[in-house]
């Protein structure tokens, strides 16, 4: 009986403490969200030093290429991109937002619709506290059609 009273405790605060994590990831993640789509300079404070981006470049003959992106040259394409994108009044937005457990982090998959597309492709962040107990992107997955991610620069 002893047993069962602290193994129900202990799941109720596991849950507890899971829903309170989750409602933090939430947040944490709209506000990423929004710091992205208007282009904050703060935008790459949400990544731990050196996240691990991954782009899923789907090709025109219907394939798919995955390619791991060194953190610099993101930032670079995405200091690029900038005032294109402002011009353009691009946002991404993600629907179907699940978070699931990680190990000891946590899952985002969601659909994302470029706001300059009708179509959706599938996205998910790993998202994890740092040492000061911030939540931060350990890593970035995205599906995209844009196929310069495919060449080196």
């Amino acid at each position: 009986m002893k047993k069962t009273f602290i193994l129900a405790v202990f799941l109720l605060f596991n849950g507890i403490c899971f829903a309170d994590d989750i409602a933090e990831i939430e947040q944490f993640f709209d506000e990423y969200v929004s710091a992205a789509n208007s282009y904050n300079v703060d935008y790459f404070d949400y990544y731990i030093d050196n996240p691990k981006i991954i782009r899923v470049v789907e090709k025109s003959d219907g394939t798919k290429e995955s390619v791991t992106v060194p953190f610099d040259r993101y930032k670079k394409e995405a200091a690029r991109s900038t005032k294109l994108a402002k011009l353009r009044k691009y946002k991404n937005k993600y629907l179907n937002i699940k978070i699931t457990k990680y190990g000891n982090d946590y899952k985002i998959a969601a659909m994302r619709m470029p706001s300059t597309s009708d179509y959706k492709i599938p996205a998910h962040f790993i998202v994890g506290k740092n040492s000061k107990g911030e939540w931060k992107i350990k890593e970035e997955s995205m599906n995209t059609k844009v196929q310069r991610f495919l060449n080196e620069d």
